[in-house]
């Protein structure tokens, strides 16, 4: 069920999330989630972020700052071609430098992290060298992080699950894949400890925000509407936590033949409901001028400014703000 959030002008400031229902939420120990963009955007927070978030799940994706800050390093190294080896060393040296000068948390954080990460062996948009380089990174920053790693299962591009989407083999929108996998549920018996089993369906509510107040002055690529799953037990007073989950390019809600899939048909939900967990689900969109993302994905290359894959980061903080919001 969808309840607008989006009030007139008369009742309330345009963005604001008055309308969502008060919650007591626990924002000490967030997790994080992602595909393709998404994964690149989650592993982004995490490392930065990384006194904020305990965990994240990340489906194909590459290693923080493989762009570095340029969309042509990012299509000839990071997605599925690789013109030379993806210098993982220089970026966990970069990295460092940004710890250094406090754009990103203490990167010791980490080794107390859970991360699990998910290639499918028939993804042919973002190549499995790609994320191996992932993990090597987090690896490297981090030696004692716990981290799952699966790339035998013949997956394409897309986020797999039981028994919602297109055919497993194959990558279209809106980039679900019915694999006979339920994927959120084997992300979260890993990021989280004692998983309670997912019933099979959601039944908590879906809202809609704007994203408006949020965004600010910078050219953040966000869309003028974001989505927020609330179990009804956390509507109800119970102490909840947060989930943040990032759609891939092209997956936007406004992308086309996508809608509220991202938001309603991966499987996140059911397992949000079993564990007392509020789910974000913030948005981008599509742009052919400034910034230049015509795919509405995340910013992991740069589009935004030379600050997206730290602190400093206009979407992460953005994405800060709203839970926020949420949790007042």
């Amino acid at each position: 069920m969808r309840r607008s959030l989006v009030l007139s002008a008369i009742c309330l400031s345009a963005g604001s999330l008055a309308s969502v229902p008060k919650m007591q939420l626990d924002t000490n120990s967030m997790t994080l989630s992602g595909l393709s963009a998404g994964g690149y955007m989650a592993a982004q927070m995490l490392v930065a972020n990384s006194d904020r978030f305990s965990g994240a799940g990340i489906i194909a994706a590459g290693p923080v700052y493989c762009a570095q800050n340029s969309l042509l390093t990012a299509l000839e190294h990071c997605v599925n071609k690789i013109d030379s080896p993806i210098p993982v060393s220089e970026l966990v040296t970069e990295i460092k430098r940004w710890e250094s000068n406090s754009l990103v948390a203490p990167l010791d954080n980490l080794n107390k992290a859970k991360v699990w990460v998910l290639h499918g062996s028939k993804d042919g948009r973002v190549i499995e060298p790609v994320t191996d380089a992932l993990v090597e990174q987090l690896k490297a920053l981090a030696p004692d992080i716990k981290l799952t790693y699966s790339k035998d299962k013949p997956y394409a591009h897309h986020f797999p699950t039981r028994d919602n989407g297109h055919a497993c083999d194959t990558s279209e929108a809106p980039f679900i894949g019915q694999c006979g996998f339920d994927a959120a549920g084997d992300m979260f018996r890993y990021l989280m400890p004692q998983t309670k089993t997912a019933s099979d369906t959601a039944n908590g509510k879906v809202y809609d925000f704007s994203q408006a107040e949020f965004i600010g002055d910078d050219v953040s690529g966000l869309a003028e509407t974001g989505y927020v799953y609330v179990p009804a037990q956390c509507e109800s007073g119970n102490t909840c936590g947060v989930h943040i989950s990032l759609h891939g390019c092209n997956q936007f809600a406004g992308a086309d033949n996508v809608g509220l899939a991202y938001i309603e048909k991966t499987g996140i939900n059911r397992w949000a409901d079993a564990n007392n967990l509020v789910v974000l689900y913030p948005q981008t969109q599509a742009s052919n001028l400034m910034p230049f993302n015509p795919q509405g994905c995340w910013d992991w290359w740069g589009y935004t400014d030379e600050n997206y894959a730290n602190q400093k980061s206009a979407q992460g903080s953005a994405i800060l703000k709203m839970v926020a919001a949420l949790s007042k």
